[in-house]
């Protein structure tokens, strides 16, 4: 009997092991969570002395104990409300004590992920005396894994997993408009394939500007409504957006219809607020190179770039209410590209960055935002393609990493819903030409 018990032990100890060097997942959910947890439980008081996140007695109880002449209090734990394991790690929920503030967890990350043995320590204030630390139990962003079930609604799309297991996603209602960098293969065509494959099967216009001949944007033609593939055509369709957008507005207006008997709940200044059958359909622009409309070499190219930055600001400036978003993927987005860009720059509330050849690429979307997000986004490794640190105005910042996203897979995805694709007047000499014949042959082989 005894050797039947020490032999199911130790093939229950191999299993884990295996499952914790093939799949950390599964070892997670069987094994990990449940360690982790007792591991909290057991170790949360002496662990928080450990990494001074206690504070001294209240003087009463140091002048009672004084008094009595006994021992004197030992130092205060912060309260831990709840304990919540997750798929990925677990979560405490922590109220701090008088004195403390949430800058002394998310400085003792590093203390707390040792002691506790996780992958990941982040933390994050919930409210005032209340922060939430979050670890990881594993690399979740070795090896990519987003959940069977993500949230969707209008102009909101899951495009990577955070560090700490949680879906991130690209919401353009909050965030218009946003500025993605990175290296070549750093992964920032992934991500963009990415963006594009989700936003397909939505109730949007998509408008591409590829001035490298349309090799990344082309394939996904279907979907387009309007592309452009060189600086020319880029500034007259950048300039029909701004037409659209001032039409858009002069609509809004016209159904204000502001007067002294109209209750105020009806009365907008976006499309949102307009009736259904009214509202026009939301437009987000892609410009996969921005470094391509701002250089010139000639007078010439100088004019044709005036025109590109003043219609960018434009539209940063003014297109959110109008409907019309903005993401803007390149290597750098500095002020060497000439007047207007820092200005451009400002506009753009979405900072993300992948992996970086020098401190001063990171220094244009970080520099105002965070000193440790430049630092996260210069030790981003060759071997991690896809990985991103976003951040955000409030100078928090983030780890993601972009699930691999073929060409094939994005073509697959807009060549299916290439029947949404709204045809927008204004832009109708810039929709691109493109055989439908093979997507209706592929459905109809499909169906039989």
């Amino acid at each position: 009997m005894g050797r039947l018990v020490l032999a199911a032990l130790a093939a229950l100890v191999v299993l884990a092991l295996l499952l914790k060097w093939r799949r950390p997942a599964w070892y997670w959910l069987t094994f990990g969570v449940l360690l982790a947890v007792l591991r909290v439980r057991l170790r949360y008081a002496s662990v928080m002395e450990a990494c001074h996140l206690t504070v001294p007695p209240p003087r009463w109880r140091l002048a009672l104990a004084r008094m009595l002449k006994r021992e004197i209090p030992r130092q205060q734990v912060p309260r831990l409300l709840w304990l919540r394991p997750t798929r990925t790690g677990i979560r405490l929920r922590i109220r701090m004590r008088p004195g403390q503030d949430a800058f002394e967890f998310s400085a003792a990350a590093d203390r707390l992920r040792h002691s506790f043995a996780v992958h990941q320590v982040t933390s994050r204030e919930i409210k005032p005396g209340v922060v939430e630390i979050a670890m990881t139990g594993y690399d979740v962003l070795k090896r990519v894994q987003m959940p069977a079930k993500t949230e969707s609604g209008p102009l909101k799309i899951p495009v990577a997993l955070a560090e700490d297991g949680v879906v991130h996603y690209r919401d353009y209602q909050e965030t218009p408009h946003s500025v993605t960098l990175g290296a070549t293969k750093s992964g920032k065509s992934v991500y963009q394939r990415q963006v594009v494959k989700e936003l397909a099967p939505q109730r949007v216009a998509l408008v591409g500007i590829d001035c490298k001949n349309g090799v990344e944007l082309g394939p996904l033609a279907r979907r387009f409504s309007a592309l452009a593939d060189n600086p020319e055509d880029a500034a007259d369709l950048l300039e029909a957006l701004v037409a659209r957008m001032d039409g858009i507005y002069d609509l809004i207006r016209r159904e204000q219809r502001l007067s002294a008997d109209i209750p105020n709940a009806e009365i907008t200044a976006d499309i949102w607020g307009l009736p259904e059958k009214l509202r026009p359909v939301p437009v987000v622009v892609t410009i996969d190179e921005i470094a391509e409309l701002a250089l010139t070499s000639s007078r010439a190219d100088e004019k044709r770039r005036d025109r590109c930055i003043t219609a960018l600001v434009r539209l940063a400036q003014l297109g959110r209410a109008a409907g019309m978003f903005l993401d803007i993927y390149g290597q750098r987005f500095g002020s060497e590209l000439g007047n207007g860009i820092t200005m451009l720059r400002a506009q753009l509330t979405g900072r993300t960055v992948h992996r970086v050849n020098d401190e001063s690429s990171a220094k244009m979307a970080f520099g105002d935002i965070s000193a440790h997000a430049v630092f996260a986004a210069t030790q981003i490794p060759n071997t991690r393609r896809g990985m991103a640190v976003v951040g955000y105005s409030s100078g928090e910042w983030v780890r993601i990493r972009t699930p691999h996203t073929s060409m094939r897979q994005a073509v697959t995805a807009c060549n299916r819903h290439a029947h949404l694709t709204p045809d927008l007047p204004e832009l109708a000499r810039f929709k691109p030409l493109v055989d439908l014949a093979p997507v209706e042959a592929a459905s109809v082989a499909k169906a039989a």
